[in-house]
């Protein structure tokens, strides 16, 4: 056989053999539940200054799960926000017009994976904007459902 015929036959091989290669290998085992290897969406939460939840929390969805005290509800609201083709994460645009309402001096950042995107973000309440911009995220963050923490100038307090 010629070289030429054995470096054809060789071509026309390789695609079969890698087919039945990846056909007849064993699956990859997954971690465990909450393990490295989980699968779905993973955010790691951290968030300080906020006067009682502070902390870093591990947030599994699709399965809900890790260290988040409310991993169930954290994964619905995130869920119920995500847009195709939308960063949900994104940052406040440049240039916005936003009401100079200081909200606190809580400050989150969010890094990991949601919907097959990285996330790397940052929150604070320094304004308007930054202030709606956290309630979207207020049980993902640790806050109650419906009552985000108000700003000094809605309670008239320091």
């Amino acid at each position: 056989m010629s070289l030429r015929r054995v470096a054809l036959a060789a071509a026309l091989a390789a695609p079969f053999l890698a087919a039945t290669a990846v056909a007849t290998a064993a699956p990859l085992p997954l971690g465990g539940a909450d393990g490295p290897d989980r699968g779905g969406d993973h955010l790691t939460i951290t968030v300080t200054d906020t006067g009682g939840h502070d902390g870093r929390f591990e947030l599994y969805c699709h399965p809900a799960g890790g260290t988040h005290p409310r991993a169930k509800e954290a994964c619905e609201q995130l869920d119920g926000q995500t847009q195709w083709g939308k960063d949900l994460f994104a940052p406040v645009p440049k240039g916005q017009m936003c009401t100079m309402l200081y909200g606190g001096p809580e400050r989150a950042h969010v890094s990991g994976t949601w919907a097959g995107r990285p996330v790397n973000a940052d929150f604070n309440r320094k304004d308007g904007c930054e202030t709606a911009r956290w309630n979207k995220f207020s049980i993902v963050f640790g806050e109650s459902k419906g009552s985000p923490k108000k700003s000094v100038a809605q309670t008239g307090r320091e």
